[in-house]
């Protein structure tokens, strides 16, 4: 079994004790590795109903057979997966640069972390060595200042590095882990739970070649797609980046603004990603093996945030700008540099400083609660004051660290009304009120509100259904782009490389026989994508979740959109929702309220996990 390391590694923070096991050839091709083995292996090593910042939640950090290797983005990615202190249901993210590359030259497909130190500690692979290393002088600095630190006391910067920063050291729900200084696997408070253990980071160097079982075939294939790399399917992400959908969705009158209160932004010419390329964006970094560039580093070279830098993207733009309704670039800049240093999810963050400010305008909060802020929509120094005094939990973001689900619970005064999330997951930047196939792929998203788990959003915005309507068929275009993006995160290929597949099984079964050596037709990967998603709803089934949290946020059902426009009056009936999740879960085969059943359990070889869904048959 080439292609895996063969190998999982147990850390038990607790007594400082690691063993390693042999990964399970079945196991594998079952589940392919990355988002699909870390839940597998989440699940085997958990008990229900676990307190996620327990020392009793693993933490799985996981990696997709193709890790390491040459082939364009499969190289590099990596995982984390648990149970989510902000759901309660699948934590899970995924990020690439170099961090995964590395892990696999190190000989381990994926670490589970259980327990907790007794001080705050820092872990240190090196090849088959695995310390548990000192890190109270870590204490308090943001995850670039704990990357350089970490090279310089070990003496390599090749060493590659994953750290949370102060909001993870406080257990901040929304506190991500990043690599790369500016690479977060960011949602679902992953940062917390690595800070619920005391590990500040996990720092490797790997010195192992990586070999694969059909070389011929498989240089073949990495010719073939850096060509289609370089072609019209990837030119959005190798030019301006991701932060053109600014415009196109501001068109569209589908970007969420101000909390949910418009779905257009008056000035999104001024945040554009035309503008901040032109002004802002100083150089383009690739990802190992990855032939697109696609990360736009922008940088502030004068005025007030002088020196300012960050990695912007669609999601991280959106939600600091349109949705707290700054206009301002340079403030944009800043404000997301704050969640780098932080260690903070910037898509959480700036929905939680969007509720902020529509609670303030309200009346919900006043300055008093703030501390003096002045939050009002559009107040960049507002913007920027919440996000430092949720990194460090002082004052008001004591109670907005946990994101807007946790802080409306504790405001009360029908805040929840203005919280948007789903299952505890704040949302992404596509108006679901008008992208009714999107609406259902966020309710039933396993992680919660979520584009990325399927971006069904695309079928809507490209006129492929009628974007207003809901109707039977919806189902099984979310199930069916649901599969896909779960074998993309498992084998971990980036998701902007997802249109140069084009044939997705076709493309990605040669792509897995020619790495690891093992057989895999188009129907076996088609169950191992269903296996994936169905391990996923079988953990949320087992944590509590019900049909009745495949819901949508309160103004998304409740406020039609505003806007003069194509989209005047739109909004999600439950009468629609209801429609469309009963065809999606017949599409899955699971019953009406949305559980996994025996049957199908046995059609896809998860028989062991019979006794989890049984019960809700009855």
């Amino acid at each position: 079994m080439l292609g895996y390391a063969g190998k999982v590694l147990y850390v038990d923070l607790s007594t400082g004790k690691t063993r390693t096991e042999k990964l399970n050839e079945e196991t594998a091709k079952k589940y392919i590795g990355g988002i699909g083995l870390g839940m597998k292996l989440w699940l085997a090593n958990s008990t229900a109903g676990v307190d996620p910042l327990s020392p009793q939640n693993p933490l799985v950090l996981a990696l997709g057979p193709v890790s390491g290797t040459m082939f364009p983005t499969g190289g590099n990615g990596h995982a984390f997966i648990t149970k989510s202190p902000a759901t309660g249901a699948v934590g899970e993210a995924v990020s690439h640069g170099t961090f995964g590359a590395e892990l696999k030259r190190a000989g381990y497909d994926a670490i589970i972390l259980t327990g907790k130190s007794e001080r705050l500690i820092y872990l240190w692979i090196d090849d088959d060595s695995v310390q548990l290393l000192d890190a109270s002088q870590l204490a308090g600095k943001s995850p670039s200042e704990t990357e350089d630190a970490i090279k310089d006391e070990i003496g390599d910067y090749y060493v590659r590095v994953a750290s949370i920063g102060l909001a993870g050291e406080k257990l901040s729900k929304i506190a991500s882990i990043i690599n790369e200084k500016t690479r977060a696997a960011g949602r679902t408070g992953l940062g917390a739970v690595l800070g619920s253990k005391n590990v500040k980071a996990i720092a490797v160097r790997g010195t192992r070649d990586i070999t694969v079982a059909k070389p011929e075939e498989f240089m073949d294939m990495v010719r073939d797609f850096h060509e289609r790399m370089k072609g019209p399917s990837t030119q959005k992400y190798r030019t301006l980046g991701t932060v053109e959908n600014i415009l196109v969705n501001n068109t569209m009158f589908c970007m969420p603004t101000r909390n949910y209160s418009t779905a257009h932004f008056e000035d999104a010419e001024k945040v554009s990603g035309e503008a901040l390329n032109e002004k802002y964006v100083s150089k383009i970094i690739a990802c190992s093996s990855c032939p697109m560039r696609c990360e736009h580093e922008a940088v502030v070279r004068e005025g007030p945030y002088k020196g300012a830098m960050a990695r912007i993207e669609y999601e991280s733009l959106w939600a600091l700008g349109p949705y707290t309704g700054v206009n301002k670039l340079d403030a944009i800049i800043k404000a997301a540099e704050l969640c780098n240093y932080y260690g903070l999810d910037a898509q959480s963050t700036g929905v939680t400083v969007g509720f902020v400010m529509d609670c303030h305008e309200k009346g919900i909060l006043t300055h008093d609660d703030l501390g003096g802020i002045d939050a009002h929509f559009g107040n960049a120094d507002a913007l920027l004051q919440l996000i430092e005094k949720i990194g460090k939990r002082e004052g008001i973001g004591n109670i907005l660290a946990d994101g807007v689900k946790a802080a409306a619970a504790k405001i009360g005064k029908n805040s929840e009304k203005l919280a948007q999330h789903i299952k505890g997951l704040e949302v992404t930047g596509y108006d679901l009120r008008c992208l009714k196939t999107a609406a259902l792929s966020y309710a039933v998203s396993f992680r919660g509100a979520d584009h990325n788990r399927s971006s069904a959003y695309a079928v809507d915005l490209k006129g492929k259904v009628d974007r207003l309507k809901a109707e039977k068929g919806r189902g099984k275009l979310v199930k069916d782009l649901e599969d896909t993006y779960a074998l993309l995160d498992s084998f971990i290929v980036c998701k902007n490389a997802r249109g140069t597949f084009y044939k997705d099984l076709q493309d990605m079964a040669k792509l897995y026989s020619s790495v690891t050596g093992i057989d895999m037709s188009v129907e076996e990967l088609a169950a191992s994508a269903e296996r994936i998603n169905t391990i996923a709803r079988l953990i949320n089934t087992r944590e509590g979740l019900t049909r009745k949290d495949d819901t949508l946020p309160w103004k998304v059902m409740n406020e039609p959109i505003p806007d003069d426009g194509p989209v005047k009056g739109a909004f999600v009936t439950q009468d629609e929702l209801d429609l469309m999740l009963d065809d999606y879960y017949l599409s899955r085969g699971w019953t009406p309220d949305g559980v996994p059943t025996t049957k199908k359990l046995k059609e896809l070889g998860m028989e062991e996990f019979k006794s989890i869904v049984e019960p809700k048959e009855a």
